[in-house]
């Protein structure tokens, strides 16, 4: 059973940077895909961004294009969000998943999730 535990959330100011980390277990096969995901209060939980296995393809919505940077390490099993240039609208809980099979930003191909760490950025 694959988990995810998502790290480095907290409060910023619009303007400001913040790096999560998501750290991967419980697998043989490293899974095909791992994205972040972000839901708002009242909001649909909506794709941020995604990265293949070999990190060749990455998808990014575009309300983050230019401002966030997905990459991993896969020696140490850990994706990360680098995220800049952070807005009050960028304010969610940002979660972690795993896609076994194939590589997007559509939550339902995504079989594993974490729990979540909350971002909170301030005008």
């Amino acid at each position: 059973q694959v988990q995810l535990v998502e790290s480095g959330g907290g409060s910023v100011q619009g303007g400001g940077s913040l790096r999560l980390s998501c750290a991967a277990s419980g697998y043989t096969n490293r899974p095909y895909c791992m994205g972040w995901f972000r839901q708002a209060p009242g909001k649909e939980r909506e794709g941020v961004a995604a990265i293949d296995r070999g990190g060749g393809r990455v998808y990014y919505a575009d309300s983050v294009q230019g401002r966030f940077t997905i990459s991993q390490d896969n020696a140490k099993n850990t994706l990360y969000l680098q995220m800049n240039s952070l807005e009050p609208e960028d304010t969610a809980m940002y979660y972690c998943a795993a896609d076994p099979w194939r590589c997007s930003l559509e939550k339902r191909n995504f079989d594993y999730w974490g729990q979540g760490t909350q971002v909170t950025v301030s005008s």
